[in-house]
C-alpha cells in the first residue's frame, strides 16, 4: 500500500518524451483512466520511458512502477514482465509476484476485480506502443 500510495503520489517518468519513437494512447472507460505512453527504444532495448494522462491511484501508480521497472529492458524482457504482471493480478501464477520487486505492491488488486484494469491499462497501452497499434487501447 505505501510503494502504491508514493508512486501515485510522486510518479516517476511522468511527463512527455520528445525523443520516443513509439506511442500509444489507453483509456479505461470504467474509471474515466487515461493514458499516453511514450517509448524510446533502440536496437530493441527500451531506452526511455515516460507516460501523461489522468488516472486513479492504481493506474497512476502501476504506469510510474512500470515506467521505471521496464526501462533498459529488452522488449522480451518487457513481455515477460507483462506477462508475470498479468497473471499476478488476474490470479493466474504466483499471487504474491515473487520475483517483481516493487511491482508487486500491485499484487492486492487482484482482491478489487473492478480495479485490475486501473492497474493493467499501462501495461496494455506499452504493448500496443511497441507494436506500434494505431488505435487506442482500451480495457472494456
Amino acid at each position: 500500500r505505501d510503494v502504491i500510495v508514493d508512486h501515485n503520489r510522486r510518479p516517476r517518468n511522468r511527463g512527455p518524451l520528445p525523443s520516443a519513437n513509439h506511442r500509444a494512447e489507453g483509456n479505461n472507460p470504467l474509471c474515466g483512466d487515461q493514458l499516453r505512453v511514450y517509448v524510446d527504444v533502440e536496437h530493441d532495448l527500451i531506452r526511455d520511458l515516460r507516460f501523461e494522462g489522468t488516472g486513479c491511484a492504481i493506474s497512476t501508480a502501476s504506469a510510474s512502477l512500470m515506467s521505471e521497472a521496464v526501462k533498459g529492458k529488452s522488449r522480451a524482457e518487457a513481455a515477460a514482465l507483462f506477462d508475470a504482471v498479468h497473471r499476478m493480478l488476474t490470479g493466474g501464477g504466483d499471487a504474491a509476484g515473487a520475483g517483481l520487486g516493487k511491482l508487486a505492491a500491485l499484487a492486492g488488486v487482484r482482491e478489487f476485480p473492478a480495479r485490475v484494469k486501473c492497474a493493467s491499462l499501462c501495461w496494455h497501452t506499452l504493448n500496443a506502443a511497441l507494436a506500434g497499434a494505431a488505435q487506442p487501447v482500451t480495457t472494456e
